[in-house]
């Protein structure tokens, strides 16, 4: 399978909240980092997994929309969007950049690059406190 097949699929079973699918696209020191978040992220796919379910299985709904994907060798970048719907009527729609490095078909590196001031300023603020509950420890 061709790297952008790869980052295609994994999209496919993130948005599906397909948990055991997107850890089996992680090398097993694959990193995944928010840029925008001062925490340093996550490594191995257990983590990752930890870290994906904080954020997005309180949200009721979360749809993708890509809007191009580039390919250079080992390294995807998807621009893209996600809108996010909470079950008490808010939603936010957030634009990616995302930049994948892949080893043997594994991702071995996730970057996402997003404004977090989007984020804060239409989540509830149920959701936000309860990020806040968690640290760096709870998925690395």
């Amino acid at each position: 399978m061709d790297n952008r097949s790869t980052i295609q699929d994994f999209w496919k079973a993130l948005y599906d909240h397909d948990w055991d699918a997107v850890a089996g696209f992680f090398a097993p020191d694959g990193h995944y980092e928010d840029v925008p978040t001062p925490d340093p992220g996550a490594t191995g796919p257990e983590n990752v997994i930890k870290r994906l379910k904080i954020g997005l299985e309180p949200i009721e709904r979360h749809e993708h929309q890509v809007h191009r994907m580039l390919v250079d060798g080992d390294t995807v970048v998807t621009e893209h969007t996600e809108d996010w719907y909470w079950n008490t009527g808010e939603k936010v729609s957030l634009p990616f950049v995302s930049l994948h490095v892949l080893e043997n078909g594994k991702i071995t590196l996730w970057r996402d690059y997003w404004d977090l001031q989007t984020l804060l300023g239409g989540a509830p603020q149920w959701w936000l406190e309860r990020l806040a509950g968690f640290s760096a420890d709870d998925f690395s």
